[in-house]
């Protein structure tokens, strides 16, 4: 159990670290949501310094800080200055939306890339492995950006799925199954970017996973029985290149929270994006904070996750920890 709580005490101890980084950041950054409202000749001074005071913002960082982790440990995570509403439930009923994009991605993509990624590594230097590739490296050299643009225009082209946004604009009054029908052809576009662009990756680190499974002596001892190959790639191989790929998996949703924000922005999906870029623009700094360390928690979680699997699956971790 040392390596559990190991690795707890270290995700405590990144997400307190990347709270303060998060406020010294915006600490530092010109300007604030209170600058903005002085430019309103409607609105006094005395009225937006005592605003100024209401919310804290006349105080030291450091003790900002410590309003602000006692706001969290209750549940609040501070107050938005733009909807004078605890943050808490913002950032929750976006997060929900992110996490239906990264939930249905993130298996869809391993899904893709681990049948292409073993058999790459079995069938080397041949058509499988020389396809993949050449369709990973692609994909690797074509922005995010680039693909959600391209699939908005053509669904603007072909009809053939919604351009953008979580719903349609007209109201459905068909029943339950007409509106998951609806959510999926929403979720579509978004999805399909987000598999895409993790893929590369993916094809990339289980192909190498495998090569270096597939040189281990018991391989190639079942090889010399006569075990069938396929066998052997899915069950003998996949199952030794375990390891890496048990890591890899808590740091591809990382990689899919980042892209998923840019994502969310280009398509108008309601999930942390949009509220977040709205918090910067705004200067709205304890929702900024809030969402950036949403996405630190659904890092940590994942992270924790894998190493649970891990700790499970290898038993040099659990040999290690007895020692």
């Amino acid at each position: 159990m040392k390596f559990l709580v190991r690795r707890f005490l270290h995700s405590v101890f990144l997400l307190m670290g990347v709270s303060l980084l998060s406020f010294s950041l915006l600490q530092l950054t010109p300007g604030s949501f209170f600058d903005e409202m002085q430019l309103n000749p409607q609105i006094s001074r005395a009225t937006v310094s005592r605003l100024r005071a209401e919310y804290g913002m006349d105080r030291p960082m450091l003790q900002r800080y410590v309003c602000w982790l006692e706001s969290a440990a209750r549940g609040d995570w501070g107050l938005s200055f733009a909807y004078n509403a605890p943050v808490a439930p913002l950032i929750w009923a976006r997060a929900r939306n992110t996490l239906l994009l990264t939930g249905l991605a993130l298996p869809l993509a391993w899904i893709i890339a681990l049948p292409i990624g073993v058999l790459s590594a079995g069938e080397r230097y041949r058509w499988i492995d020389r396809g993949g590739n050449l369709v990973a490296s692609v994909l690797l050299v074509t922005p995010e950006l680039l693909l959600a643009l391209g699939l908005l225009w053509l669904a603007l082209r072909t009809r053939w799925f919604p351009a953008g946004g979580m719903a349609s604009v007209v109201p459905i009054k068909h029943g339950a199954a007409a509106h998951i029908k609806d959510l999926v052809q929403h979720l579509f576009a978004p999805v399909t970017v987000l598999v895409l662009g993790s893929l590369p990756v993916l094809l990339r680190h289980i192909r190498s996973a495998m090569v270096d499974a597939l040189q281990t002596p018991y391989i190639k001892a079942a090889r010399s029985h006569g075990i069938p190959y396929l066998r052997i790639l899915f069950r003998h191989a996949l199952l030794a290149a375990s390891s890496p790929l048990l890591s890899l998996a808590g740091l591809s949703l990382a990689s899919l929270l980042s892209v998923s924000l840019l994502v969310e922005v280009i398509m108008n999906w309601p999930g942390l994006g949009p509220l977040l870029l709205e918090a910067i623009l705004a200067r709205d700094v304890y929702v900024v904070v809030g969402a950036v360390m949403l996405s630190g928690l659904f890092l940590v979680c994942a992270t924790a996750v894998s190493d649970v699997l891990l700790f499970i699956a290898d038993p040099r971790i659990r040999t290690e920890d007895l020692a």
